[in-house]
């Protein structure tokens, strides 16, 4: 068995004394493990860090086995990111929501978000909210979409201001204001999309992690027995500490 791809890597773990398992997002072939022969050694080991894109040959005898991979340095960030704390706290985090994924299930759309946050993620004014995006396509690939298109209870698909909690989808300004305390908060940039040129609010921020996280605890990680994972926490400290300080980010507050 063999194959080629590109892959991000999302985790490394020492195996042996000379080699190592790497784990990375490939386009096509999903979350894919390997074994990295003299992967240990000084001059791998700059390649073999999570933020770095790898062109990978894959090769095993049967396709069930771990296999071998070969690889090629092709986008070295990790040098960069090395130096933000709030970029070591995101790959963290973003190595955990990738691995909510089945192993070896392909999600190229998955793999083209991660590349793009990755390049971006010692940025403080734009990674957050691209990771909080990140956060409703991992919910997505899950099955847990939430509907933000149109108001769940007119149909409206203008001034959209709230999410339920019950059902995942949007609500507007006018239907939710008697419910408002219930609601959850949608900001502009999780309805509409984001620019890489724009910059939401660091509440708009907030409000978008306060939602995402609502969801990913109820749907996904409660239904495991786990809680949110230390590795969000502190993305979220990270963050907050990037923009000033002026947001929260303990699990109960608007970041969590």
């Amino acid at each position: 068995m063999e194959w080629r791809d590109e892959g991000l890597i999302v985790g490394v773990r020492r195996h042996g004394e000379h080699s190592a398992i790497v784990e990375a997002m490939t386009r096509a072939h999903g979350r894919h493990l390997g074994l990295v022969r003299g992967g240990r050694s000084a001059r791998m080991s700059a390649a073999l860090q999570p933020g770095n894109t790898l062109g990978l040959v894959w090769r095993a005898r049967l396709d069930e086995h771990l296999g071998a991979f070969a690889v090629e340095p092709l986008e070295l960030r990790a040098g960069r990111l090395i130096g933000s704390a709030q970029a070591l706290a995101g790959l963290g985090w973003l190595g955990a929501l990738a691995r909510l994924l089945p192993e070896r299930d392909p999600h190229e759309a998955v793999y083209e978000m991660l590349t793009l946050i990755v390049e971006r993620l010692d940025d403080s004014a734009l990674a957050p909210p691209l990771v909080a995006r990140f956060e409703t396509q991992i919910l997505a690939e899950c099955g847990f979409r939430l509907d933000l298109a149109r108001c769940a209870a007119t149909g409206a698909a203008e001034d959209l201001v709230y999410v339920s909690p019950k059902s995942g989808r949007a609500v507007s300004r006018a239907a939710g204001e008697p419910w408002r305390d219930r609601l959850l908060p949608l900001p502009a940039f999780l309805r509409d999309g984001l620019r890489l040129d724009a910059r939401p609010s660091a509440g708009d921020v907030a409000d978008g992690f306060r939602t995402t996280g609502f969801f990913l605890l109820r749907d996904v990680f409660a239904a495991r027995g786990e809680p949110l994972p230390d590795s969000r926490r502190a993305f979220l400290a990270a963050a907050a500490k990037g923009a000033g300080g002026g947001a929260r980010s303990d699990v109960g507050g608007p970041l969590g």
